[in-house]
């Protein structure tokens, strides 16, 4: 019995190329890494720089509750997708459905945030490198999640059409990739912009 093992060795599992739509997200999301790191870089090394007020110890106030809805839609686009590939049809469109909630919460209250800093605070991107910086680096955030919340959006139509089945979980989890980048960047620009900034 064990010269035949011997002689025929368990198989090693084949290696299979990984999808193209991992490998393409994954090319994105280290492009983006790159652009996200020279602005969190250049709003860094002008803290405390700004010649003219306000500075973020005087106009920036946590924005803790946006916070924990966007960092808690990658949870509920986990479960989505997890729904989904459990032929879970009702269970994905509701999580699906809270994720698109949650980020809309977020971007509503960024919008907030700036009508209150330029209207109230009178910071705008002009007004000093204080202003020049956070407008780029919270804007560029911004943009991005408007970008995934743009294919959230069409992804829970198409859905409530009926037209999202059990073949596009493999898509929508390459696509939950980019959500979740979305929101570990933001981790790195609170602590940035809110906590180590002011």
């Amino acid at each position: 019995m064990n010269s035949v093992a011997a002689a025929h060795p368990p198989l090693k599992p084949e290696w299979t190329l990984p999808s193209r739509g991992r490998v393409g997200m994954f090319c994105l999301i280290a492009a983006e890494s790159a652009v996200f790191t020279i602005f969190v870089i250049a709003y860094i090394f002008y803290i405390g720089k700004s010649v003219s007020g306000p500075q973020p110890k005087d106009v920036l106030e946590l924005p803790l509750f946006i916070s924990i809805c966007l960092l808690s839609s990658s949870l509920t686009i986990h479960l989505a997708v997890r729904a989904l590939r459990r032929l879970e049809p009702t269970g994905f469109k509701f999580w699906w459905i809270v994720t698109l909630i949650l980020g809309t919460i977020f971007l509503v209250g960024t919008g907030r945030e700036w009508h209150h800093l330029i209207y109230d605070r009178g910071l705008t991107v002009s007004t000093n490198l204080f202003g020049t910086t956070y407008y780029s680096l919270v804007g560029l955030h911004a943009f991005h999640v408007t970008a995934g919340l743009i294919a959230i959006l069409t992804v829970a139509i198409l859905a409530l059409l009926g037209k999202v089945e059990f073949e596009y979980h493999e898509k929508l989890d390459v696509f939950s990739l980019y959500w979740h980048f979305v929101d570990v960047v933001w981790v790195i620009v609170f602590t940035v912009v809110y906590i180590v900034g002011r």
